[in-house]
């Protein structure tokens, strides 16, 4: 496969992936607004939170300043000026798509591109009241383009490629998600325990998919060791670290090119700790520090990836991609 259309099919799943991740994390500050915080300026110390997760908060304070739900909202989900909203995430995974039409298939092509068409009539009608539907139908929109490809795409290595995209850019949300919610959303230690952690908990679970199996494998009252345990070390959570490496580790494996040693064995010590690790241990160390090295490892691991596999018409390394890259 030419580099170029591996880079391409990469990037559609990771943009497909990322707009539904920012739509669970805007789900989650909506549902974290309910719960008055008794602090000063608590609006602004909520809405904070998505910014931070998404690495925006310096494009958002320049055009709008100080942190508000509808500006944050629109910032993050419709408006085209910021690179990493929902509007150009899958603007960006329509353009991948064209561009290697003969490697996708044509239901994949329709979903996503009736997709993008949806998303333009409703971007133009959106006020604040239809954000948490428009947040679930991203999400909707998102589910299908995956069934559909598992259930039409031939597999092969594109759909290594696919899987790829679609897990590295999971695991690397899930990290931030779990780290923003324990050090920036709770108020005080003083909160711990209290009613409002646990519906933030509440609230971070279901903007994964996990309150339900949380509850199904715990049975208990919510606590934050058995939810990080649970998003980091559990391998049949579908959106936890583990299971992420899981599938990143066997498209790498698939794939099995020679340039991608070093990208195998990152992967590799990466699946090795979070399949032997205790989460006592990752709390030991520091659940912040454990979480700022895992990204920084999936950064090192992307870089490695677009060297190996993604850098040239080709197929050959020349210089790692950007992780925003969208069409080249």
């Amino acid at each position: 496969m030419l580099a170029r259309t591996a880079e391409n099919l990469f990037w559609m799943t990771r943009h497909i992936e990322r707009a539904e991740n920012i739509a669970r994390i805007l789900d989650v500050a909506h549902r974290s607004a309910l719960v008055p915080l008794d602090i000063e300026g608590s609006e602004a110390y909520l809405w904070y939170a998505p910014l931070n997760i998404t690495g925006c908060a310096d494009g958002y304070e320049i055009k709008y300043g100080l942190a508000r739900g509808l500006d944050v909202s629109r910032y993050l989900a419709i408006d085209p000026d910021n690179p990493s909203s929902i509007y150009n995430c899958l603007r960006l995974a329509r353009e991948n798509a064209r561009a290697v039409r003969g490697a996708i298939t044509s239901e994949m092509w329709e979903v996503i591109n009736a997709t993008w068409l949806e998303l333009n009539r409703r971007a133009d009608t959106l006020d604040d009241e239809q954000f948490r539907d428009f947040f679930d139908w991203v999400k909707e929109r998102s589910h299908m383009f995956r069934g559909v490809t598992l259930g039409t795409i031939q597999k092969d290595i594109a759909l290594s490629f696919i899987k790829l995209g679609t897990f590295l850019e999971r695991a690397d949300n899930t990290a931030r998600i779990l780290d923003v919610k324990y050090h920036i959303l709770l108020p005080s230690v003083n909160d711990v325990g209290g009613a409002a952690d646990y519906y933030q908990w509440g609230a971070l679970l279901k903007s994964v998919s996990a309150f339900e199996a949380y509850r199904k494998i715990y049975r208990s009252v919510i606590s934050p060791l058995r939810v990080a345990e649970l998003l980091i070390l559990r391998d049949d959570m579908p959106r936890s670290l583990h299971a992420c490496m899981n599938e990143v580790e066997t498209a790498l494996i698939d794939i099995n090119g020679t340039s991608g040693r070093e990208a195998r064995r990152r992967v590799g010590e990466l699946h090795a700790a979070l399949h032997f690790g205790l989460i006592d241990d990752v709390f030991s160390y520091g659940l912040h520090e454990y979480l700022t090295d895992f990204l920084s490892h999936i950064d090192t691991l992307g870089c490695e990836i677009a060297s190996a596999y993604l850098s040239r018409s080709d197929g050959f390394p020349l210089e790692p991609s950007s992780r925003t890259s969208g069409v080249q």
